[in-house]
């Protein structure tokens, strides 16, 4: 086979593919004994017939289709492999000349990955970022810890505080007419949470349980609806039960209760080392992503709509299963965000956009530094996917094996080990207080 793939447009090749004759005259013959099965010529039983008598009674042109469907995909596939072409989408192969006795011809423009023109991607600048934790942020893990084994009293009688959950009916309206999304039944309110529109918990306090009130508000004016947005309503609320939290005392015993340490000092100085490696690991994380970003921007490429799309689908779809697992469906998220489908497309097609610039640029600093996934790093990952989904890493290994993953791994570490490259080439700049400052917008 030959085959040989010439540039015509920016993202486009004219393929071409030669097979030997010989190799099309063996995918005819090998079609001959399959459609011969298949067929009743009258004179000879079934699947008996000689090959002239055959193409006289049902014409090669169905021995030459059937052929050429089993030789054009391999014939693809070699075609790419040989030319190191990069295709996006999968072409129309236009067959210019399939005739027994003569070699098969055959022709695509082929869509494939853009090239990309990288900038500087060595020396970039990154900050680190001081890490300090402190005794108020170590404070507010234990009161998260204090919450989270309070125990909840459910008060059938008593006035709403700070605090509370107040269990509450309210019917909402504007200049005495209720709008969409105004009226709750039984709805669950933390008061100080600030879930609902400014203004309403506060009204709250103070409210006896059976007790009904007026509440007035007024929506922000960048509020999401532009029916309700810089509107006065009034709510009419009624208490119909107090669920309040029990904090136990920060002592010894809480720290024994919550944790796997006798003493409250010993929890704290384990809360202080878990935020500082988690403060560590954003650190890191913001490094990378800073140098992948200053990367980005120094490099030339001109993303294909179709990568674009492709990638759009794949963010739809893991937004939707996400929502799935909290159980909200996407239809149900665009009813409540005011939106339609294309309007949430329009939406995040910059940031797809984005993602398929950023993946080219990494795959093109990955090759020009020759970045590549060992077969050990390859086995170390599957072990530790096996881990994660609690199956034998050596069933797990032969599975991803057989199912063709392997690539889909290697493309995974591959782009990792380009982010570290990345980092450990870029300058590091120690963050000082006063960035901190302008950051935080002090």
């Amino acid at each position: 086979m030959k085959a040989n793939a010439e540039r015509v447009e920016k993202n486009t090749v004219l393929l071409e593919i030669e097979l030997d004759a010989e190799q099309f005259s063996q995918a005819v013959e090998k079609a001959y004994r399959k459609l011969v099965k298949k067929v009743n010529i009258p004179g000879f039983r079934k699947g008996k017939a000689p090959r002239m008598v055959f193409d006289r009674f049902i014409g090669k042109e169905a021995l030459y289709e059937d052929a050429m469907e089993a030789l054009v995909p391999e014939a693809y596939l070699e075609a790419v492999k040989e030319t190191g072409i990069e295709p996006i989408e999968r072409p129309k192969m236009e067959i210019v000349q399939a005739e027994e006795g003569k070699p098969v011809v055959l022709k695509a423009k082929v869509q494939v990955k853009p090239e990309v023109t990288l900038g500087e991607y060595k020396g970039l600048e990154a900050v680190k970022r001081d890490v300090e934790i402190t005794a108020e942020d170590i404070d507010r893990e234990l009161e998260r810890l204090q919450n989270r084994h309070c125990k909840v009293l459910t008060l059938q009688e008593g006035i709403v505080e700070n605090g509370d959950t107040a269990q509450i009916d309210f019917l909402g309206t504007i200049e005495n007419v209720p709008f969409p999304g105004g009226e709750g039944k039984d709805y669950y309110l933390e008061i100080g949470s600030s879930s609902f529109i400014p203004g309403f918990e506060e009204q709250l306090v103070g409210m006896s349980v059976g007790e009904t009130r007026g509440v007035f508000v007024t929506f922000p004016k960048n509020y999401h609806s532009e029916q309700l947005a810089g509107k006065d309503a009034s709510f009419t609320v009624t208490v119909k039960s107090i669920k309040r939290k029990e904090l136990a005392p920060l002592d010894d015993e809480f720290a024994k209760d919550v944790s796997e340490f006798d003493t409250l000092g010993e929890l704290r100085e384990d809360i202080g080392n878990k935020l500082k490696k988690a403060a560590e690991e954003m650190n890191s994380f913001r490094m990378k992503q800073e140098t992948v970003e200053k990367a980005v921007k120094n490099a030339e490429v001109e993303v294909p709509e179709i990568m674009t799309e492709e990638q759009l689908k794949e963010m739809l779809q893991s937004m939707e299963n996400r929502m799935l697992s909290q159980g909200i469906n996407l239809k149900t998220y665009l009813q409540y965000s005011q939106k339609s489908f294309e309007e949430l497309q329009e939406e995040m097609r910059p940031d797809a956009e984005t993602g398929v610039k950023t993946n080219l640029v990494l795959e093109a600093i990955a090759k020009a530094e020759n970045i590549k996934a060992s077969e050990e790093e390859i086995k170390e990952e599957t072990r530790k996917m096996a881990e994660s989904y609690k199956q034998d890493p050596d069933e797990f290994y032969q599975m991803l094996e057989k199912e063709g993953q392997f690539d889909f791994i290697a493309n995974g570490i591959v782009k990792e080990k380009t982010v570290q490259f990345l980092v450990d080439n870029a300058i590091i700049v120690e963050e000082t207080k006063e960035d901190t400052k302008v950051e935080n917008g002090e």
